[in-house]
């Protein structure tokens, strides 16, 4: 056989050896999702791709069959005209059998680095960049490749699962997608841009919604505004043109005895018509949805979808009034940066190394913020406020300061052991911290 012969057979077992590992990556890396929507654009190669992942077996056996002969022959073809080529142009320098022993290893090195460059680096990088794309252009000529190798494939098929089953390995991927992995492609979209921030941190927050319970996103007690039964209707006309919401409890005497709630748009109602307004009229004070602040926001709009409700109270273990809730609180918090500008912001930014945040200002958010990863004991508060208790073990006082991931979080005023606000800057950062004057605390929501 000629040198040129030799050379474009040796060529022809790389292109084939190349084309078998396109076949085996492309078939590994090719995604679920995205094969399906190429079926659903009419791509029936698509698929066959989706049925052989399913039972891989046959083809990567057809794939290991055709690289191990291609990779054996390679080797038999590059050493039988590559030896002699560099023996006789190291002959005239050397001696026979130095020029023969380098020859031999000139010619081994030559091949395998043809072999890892052609059929292994390059084809597998590719295929790794488009998987999808090559295993629906690869599929037709494996299943035809099967076909030919039936006998030798079902052999070897037979071998490896008599010794799967005699070692207890796994025999198919699991397939099932989990929301860990489903962010984990939202962030990669982010990443590269086609999918918007935003739109990633909504996708993010609708997941945040099984994990994050009421107390973190509830109008707390203190903050509750509420009417008596007794009061009058001078009084209840000023209040809600000073104070307007959409919803108001009623209470019998303080705001652990809820009676009902009323809307605001039946009170407008009835001030447009000359109506009298009377909390004793029971067709204006409605029952009330409670709840128990265990639940989480998920199970929250579960509430609200299955009541017909917008608005519910907030009950603790001991029937204690702690807080309220509506839909649009719920909504916020997954929205979350593309909210109206409404909405009140717990956590402003003072410059590039410090924020003033709202002692009841969720965890998460605080997390998210500060790009924190993780709080000690964070199963045991919902809030900043609770971060600080947990991490002094007493309730904080004015200039109390805890340091954690780089940040120092600083008390700057307590109401009543109310933790009202809190000064964070990053650790070292002590002129940033002076520059709040805490006998004038700032209130972040303006």
């Amino acid at each position: 056989m000629s040198v040129t012969q030799s050379l474009l057979l040796l060529a022809g077992i790389i292109l084939a050896s190349a084309f078998f590992s396109i076949a085996e990556i492309a078939l590994a890396a090719a995604r679920p999702l995205k094969l399906r929507q190429l079926v659903d654009e009419g791509n029936h190669n698509a698929q066959r791709v989706i049925h052989v992942q399913t039972a891989p077996g046959h083809y990567l056996t057809v794939v290991q069959i055709g690289m191990n002969a291609l990779a054996i022959l390679g080797g038999i073809v590059g050493q039988g005209f590559l030896t002699p080529v560099f023996t006789r142009l190291l002959e005239n320098h050397l001696a026979t059998d130095q020029a023969v022993a380098i020859g031999f290893t000139a010619s081994f090195v030559l091949t395998t680095s043809l072999f890892i460059v052609f059929t292994d680096l390059i084809p597998k990088q590719v295929a790794m960049a488009i998987p999808e794309r090559l295993a629906t252009l690869v599929i037709g000529p494996m299943q035809v490749l099967n076909t030919l190798f039936k006998p030798l494939v079902v052999f070897y098929a037979w071998v490896v699962s008599g010794l799967i089953a005699l070692f207890n390995l796994p025999r198919q991927r699991d397939e099932s997608v989990t929301p860990d992995d489903i962010l984990a492609l939202t962030q990669a979209g982010a990443l590269s841009g086609s999918l918007a921030a935003s739109e990633q941190q909504v996708i993010e927050n609708v997941f945040e919604l099984e994990t994050r319970t009421l107390p973190s996103a509830m109008a707390h007690r203190d903050g509750i505004l509420f009417f008596l039964l007794d009061d009058t209707e001078e009084h209840i006309r000023t209040r809600i043109a000073s104070e307007p919401h959409s919803h108001y409890p009623v209470c019998d005497g303080d705001i652990d005895h809820i009676v009902g709630y009323v809307t605001v748009k039946e009170l407008f109602q009835r001030v447009l018509n000359n109506q009298p307004i009377a909390f004793n009229d029971p067709s204006l004070v409605h029952k009330p949805l409670v709840v128990p602040d265990r639940l989480t926001l998920a199970e929250m709009l579960r509430q609200f979808r299955q009541t017909g409700e917008t608005f519910a109270l907030i009950v603790n273990e001991y029937s204690l009034v702690v807080g309220l809730i509506t839909l649009k609180d719920v909504m916020s918090i997954v929205m979350g940066d593309l909210v109206s500008p409404w909405y009140e912001e717990q956590i402003v930014r003072r410059d590039d190394h410090s924020w003033l945040i709202d002692g009841v200002t969720a965890m998460q958010d605080v997390k998210r913020a500060l790009d924190i990863d993780s709080t000690p004991h964070e199963e045991e508060y919902e809030t900043l406020a609770g971060f600080l208790m947990t991490m002094l073990r007493r309730v904080p006082k004015r200039t109390d300061s805890v340091t954690w991931g780089g940040y120092t979080f600083e008390v700057v005023d307590v109401d009543s052991y109310r933790i009202d606000q809190v000064l964070v800057t990053r650790a070292g950062d002590g002129p940033a911290a002076a520059k709040l004057p805490v006998d004038n605390p700032v209130d972040p929501r303006g």
